[in-house]
């Protein structure tokens, strides 16, 4: 079975999310991406404590697209330190896996 990766990332509201998550399934970086607005994150950024409401996207994707994805977050973000997680999916249903297998194949091969 394919391995497939969970990749999240916090961002500024939901239609900044939303952009982002067309853009990489355009790409075929991602199966799917879900959207979840509302995240109160509390850190300290240079120094200050900071309180921001933050949108939360979830990627499907393979650990094959992970050096892919990480970076297209990473050059497409708005923050200067995105947090770009990438979590492995240790179970999973097969036919989904396999979905997500053709989803995010290069469609220029």
């Amino acid at each position: 079975m394919t391995q497939l990766l969970l990749v999240m990332t916090s961002l500024p509201d939901k239609e900044v999310a939303k952009v982002l998550a067309k853009r990489l399934i355009d790409a075929h970086l991602a199966a799917c991406v879900q959207i979840q607005s509302g995240m109160q994150s509390i850190y300290r950024w240079e120094g200050r404590l900071c309180e921001e409401q933050e949108s939360v996207l979830v990627a499907k994707t393979t650990a094959e697209q992970w050096p892919a994805i990480s970076a297209f977050i990473k050059q497409n973000h708005p923050y200067d330190v995105p947090e770009i997680i990438g979590q492995s999916i240790t179970h999973c249903n097969d036919a989904y896996a396999q979905w997500v297998s053709v989803e995010t194949k290069d469609t220029s091969e």
